[in-house]
């Protein structure tokens, strides 16, 4: 039975998931093939499990993705404002950037190497990264055996000092932990979660009004700036449901952005933001409100208004110096190197210069920590195109291979499952790999699609005589 037996041309042609599928063959039917060739009595394989075989395709299918097929990708996206591109969510390395003009045409863009967006930890005025603050403690402090309360007033507001942060200092037991924020008056209010032993203070003259408290971040990792966080007050929480109400509206909270209260677990983070219309618990009549739904339902303070700051913090760190000042700055190539347009000044002043800075086209660096493509200023709201390289193993419909390289993974398949057999001598090895590498030195070869009249029109135009 043909191949196209059961397909007639109608189907073909109407169905616009079929249309070029012929050239490929799926991941299943090669290891079926794989199976039919190689495995079974007086082959070379007597038994092996069909999920075995099934990883050593993958594998095969993804180390040809790389250098082999033609598994290049694009995406094609409006640099925003931010100058910044997500990779793709398939996206192993990049093959080409370049933006896009009027025409249609791509401009190539350059990596630059001489910037990056590295992290940025907070550090106080002695360049440790911790929160030294100056803080007043409530209660007694001078009588001995008496507890000196759970509230510490600091000197100054600190943004960065979050829920659940361990707390170090004259009179705080070991363990404690912010428990609550609060912004009184421009300056910080921290509730903690035991309250402090005075009892360690043993000079009757000393008050805690002058001592020093030491913040430190509760997972183990340095303190970082947040990129946005938004103070919030008057805020009701719903007895066993997992959201916040507000009888004004509020604009600048985002999806995503964390929590930090001591009414809520840590690691509370927004999943929506919705209206609340008509009468509100806490707006009275008629107003427009704002619904803040969360991740995790209260643990403390349901059913009564919130008078204490809430605090929401942006995920994402604030941006790093060295990407601020990146992404304002003008470009070099832009700065009084070219005259009227011109490119390339008549009286040689840049004569000797790098090419690949010889150009106007714009820079890039990739952050794969955060998973960003950062651009250059020149190149803001214009179309990007990133060229790029997956493995071919993203969804089912990627796993297909191309019958010019179908041997090629057989081959491929073959010396790899025999490599981790034993009794196998070296000769055999020798032999599957020898296999193994002429099988994809043909497949690349039958791939690179080199036509003869293609590459004699490029011949001519190199002044090369060809004959015919």
């Amino acid at each position: 039975m043909g191949l196209l037996d059961n397909q007639t041309q109608r189907r073909y042609y109407a169905d616009e998931d079929r249309h070029g599928n012929y050239q490929f063959t799926s991941l299943d039917d090669i290891i079926n093939y794989f199976q039919i060739s190689y495995v079974g009595e007086d082959k070379l394989i007597p038994r092996i499990k069909r999920a075995d075989i099934a990883f050593h395709a993958q594998r095969a299918l993804q180390e040809l993705s790389f250098d082999t097929f033609k598994s290049v990708k694009s995406q094609e996206i409006t640099l925003p404002a931010t100058l910044q591109m997500i990779l793709p969510h398939d996206y192993v390395n990049y093959t080409k950037l370049s933006w896009v003009n009027g025409a249609g045409i791509k401009h190539t863009l350059y990596p630059t190497s001489k910037t990056s967006n590295p992290h940025n930890p907070y550090q106080n005025s002695d360049g440790g990264f911790v929160i030294k603050v100056i803080g007043t403690g409530t209660g007694n402090p001078g009588t001995v055996g008496t507890d000196g309360g759970s509230e510490l007033t600091l000197d100054d507001q600190y943004n960065n000092i979050l829920v659940g942060m361990d707390v170090e200092g004259p009179g705080v037991v070991p363990g404690t932990k912010v428990y609550g924020h609060d912004i009184v008056d421009g300056v910080s209010k921290i509730t903690l979660t035991h309250n402090l032993d005075t009892t360690s203070i043993r000079n009757d003259t000393l008050a805690l009004t002058t001592l020093e408290y030491t913040f430190i971040s509760g997972n183990g990792d340095l303190i970082t700036m947040p990129k946005a966080q938004v103070f919030t007050e008057g805020g009701e929480i719903q007895q066993n449901e997992a959201w916040v109400e507000y009888a004004a509206v509020q604009t600048d909270i985002k999806v995503g952005y964390l929590i930090s209260n001591e009414y809520f677990p840590i690691g509370t983070y927004v999943i929506g933001i919705g209206d609340t219309l008509g009468t509100s618990a806490i707006g009275g009549t008629g107003g427009i409100g704002t619904r803040i739904f969360l991740s995790s339902k209260p643990t403390d303070g349901i059913g009564k208004k919130v008078n204490k700051e809430i605090v929401f913090t942006s995920p994402t760190p604030a941006d790093s110096d060295a990407w601020s000042k990146y992404k304002s700055a003008t470009p070099s190539e832009n700065q009084n190197d070219y005259q009227d347009d011109t490119y390339w000044p008549i009286d040689g002043g840049r004569y000797g210069l790098n090419p690949q800075h010889a150009q106007a086209n714009g820079s890039f660096y990739i952050d794969n920590a955060l998973g960003k493509i950062h651009f250059s200023s020149n190149i803001s709201g214009k179309t990007i195109v990133l060229d790029y390289i997956s493995d071919s193993l993203g969804t089912d419909s990627e796993m297909q291979v191309h019958k010019f390289a179908e041997e090629a993974m057989y081959k491929h398949m073959l010396c790899s499952i025999m490599s981790g057999r034993a009794n196998v001598g070296r000769n055999q090895l020798a032999y599957y790999k020898k296999e193994k590498f002429a099988a994809v030195r043909t497949a690349k070869l039958r791939l690179s699609n080199i036509k003869l009249e293609e590459l004699t029109q490029i011949l001519r135009g190199k002044s090369k005589h060809i004959k015919h």
